[in-house]
């Protein structure tokens, strides 16, 4: 399980990540990032795309015991 976390203070909600990781990171309707703290080993390489992406580094995540 990979525990996910995203700096809001430094995000912009430019959407970058959702285009690497659509099962964890959204845009809704107000085009503001939503996404979803923990999620699926199998996701890890997705995430860390976005997290490669993320043109404010606002993404960060761990491995969860």
């Amino acid at each position: 399980m990979l525990k996910i976390h995203v700096d809001m203070e430094k995000c912009q909600h430019y959407g970058q990540c959702v285009f690497d990781a659509p099962n964890v990171f959204r845009l809704n309707d107000d085009d503001k990032l939503e996404y979803e703290a923990t999620a699926d080993d199998s996701e890890q390489d997705n995430v860390q795309l976005a997290v490669d992406i993320c043109p404010m580094q606002a993404i960060t995540f761990t491995k969860a015991d």
